[in-house]
Parts: C-alpha cells; sequence; structure tokens
C-alpha cells in the first residue's frame, strides 16, 4: 500500500526538487561571481534547506544532534556513514558554519542543476573511482585547502552507500590522506540512520516517512597512530547505526 501512495507524491516530489535545483543554479552563479564566495556559501546553504523541505512532501523528518562545541577556527575532517544522497542537505545546512566541502565521484560534476556547479566550484573534490592516484591526488588538495582555510572535508570512507543501512568497513586510503594533509583538523564524527529508506524502492517510488536522523559524536583529534584513529573512528560510527529504528 504504501509503495501505491508513493508514486503520486514521487512525482510530487521530483518536481518539487527539480524546480529548487533549476531556481538556485543562476543564483549561484550570480553570487559567486557578483559578490564573491560567502555569498555563495550562503546560497547553497538556502537550497539544501529548500531540498530537504522538498522530502517533506513524502512525510520524511529531520534530526541533527550536536551536543558539542566545535570551534570555528581550525579545520575540521565530518566522516561520516553513508546512506543516500539525502545524507547531505543536513551536513551542509546544519554545519554550514564550518564551509563543509565534499569528496565526491566526478559523474556528480557534471549535467545535475545547482549540484554540478557547486562541486566544481564551492571547494569540494571530484574523484574518479576507477583511478586510485587522481582520487588521492584531488583528496590531498581537499586537505590543504581546509588547512589553509580553516574549512572543513566531509568524507565518507565507506566509499559507495549502504542499500540496507547496515554500515559497511572503510576504505581508509582517502580519509588517510586527509589526516595527513590538514594535521591541525579536529575530526568530528557522525553518525547516519535512515536515509537508505527513501531509496527502499529503488530510484522510483520513493519511500516513505523516513526519520533521518544526525548524530554528531565526541570530536576526536587529529594525533596518534593513524590506523588506530580510524580504526576507533569506524567503531564509534558504526555503533551509532540503528537497523530497527
Amino acid at each position: 500500500m504504501q509503495k501505491l501512495i508513493s508514486y503520486p507524491l514521487s512525482i510530487l516530489f521530483f518536481i518539487l526538487f527539480g524546480l529548487a535545483l533549476l531556481f538556485f543554479h543562476p543564483i549561484q552563479w550570480l553570487c559567486l561571481n557578483l559578490l564573491g564566495y560567502d555569498a555563495h556559501r550562503r546560497s547553497v546553504a538556502i537550497l539544501n534547506w529548500f531540498l530537504m523541505r522538498c522530502t517533506n512532501v513524502l512525510g520524511t523528518r529531520y534530526r541533527f544532534r550536536n551536543r558539542h562545541k566545535i570551534p570555528t577556527n581550525r579545520p575540521l575532517i565530518i566522516v561520516s556513514n553513508h546512506q543516500s544522497m539525502y545524507d547531505i542537505p543536513p551536513i551542509v545546512w546544519h554545519m554550514r558554519k564550518y564551509h563543509p566541502k565534499f569528496v565526491s565521484k566526478k559523474e556528480l560534476g557534471k549535467g545535475i542543476p545547482s549540484v554540478s556547479y557547486n562541486l566544481r566550484h564551492g571547494g569540494s573534490v571530484l574523484i574518479d573511482r576507477k583511478d586510485g592516484k587522481q582520487a588521492i591526488m584531488e583528496i590531498g588538495k581537499l586537505g590543504s585547502y581546509i588547512e589553509k582555510h580553516n574549512r572543513s572535508a566531509v568524507i565518507f570512507p565507506e566509499g559507495t552507500r549502504s542499500r540496507d543501512g547496515n554500515p559497511k568497513s572503510f576504505r581508509p586510503t582517502g580519509l588517510k590522506m586527509l589526516l595527513k594533509k590538514s594535521p591541525s583538523s579536529l575530526i568530528v564524527p557522525i553518525t547516519i540512520n535512515n536515509s537508505w529508506k527513501m531509496l527502499r524502492f529503488g530510484k522510483f517510488p520513493m519511500g516513505l516517512g523516513a526519520f533521518i536522523t544526525h548524530d554528531v559524536h565526541e570530536p576526536i583529534e587529529n594525533k596518534g597512530n593513524i590506523d588506530e584513529l580510524i580504526a576507533k573512528l569506524e567503531a564509534v560510527i558504526s555503533a551509532g547505526v540503528k537497523l530497527d529504528s
């Protein structure tokens, strides 16, 4: 029954979602080219707020819980599990004062209004998952960028999204590069739950009534043995996944 109801709601959702992307594409261009970086950053944050509101048509709810005082005067490396593209708007919106930049696959760098433009011009990096050398070089550039400008890098070390919520093992190479290139960074682990339920039926129709949660764990200093540090991050993030929530 839910799948049947989802068909008309999904059509409405995709119309609204597409209109939001089309509307903000020229706004991003104008902000970046006429007003500069900060105006562009703000336009991207507002876009992602609207994208979350579009999903409310599907009965989607959000909770972003951060009980920690995270400084704005040093770089951050935000590390999270990955369940769907709907993981991203809450991070962009709720972490907006930390200037989040993403490690994204190169396919997202063209053809998607607003999204592709921001990935190409907003400080994120696009990696070729079939070319390990290129990927590591780009991630290294992002690490150096956030170290210099006190911004934040967002990375999903699982590599690909979990289709059923079960956390995948970390692929640590890219994260290691970020940690090395931004030695003064503070690491912020985040556990995401229930985003995968948006795609429980595949790309169409959309899943209804998902309660997507983002839980920010206690930040960790970028110090000590790097392998032990990554193992600790993976354990903290994975422990927060709740498959029955």
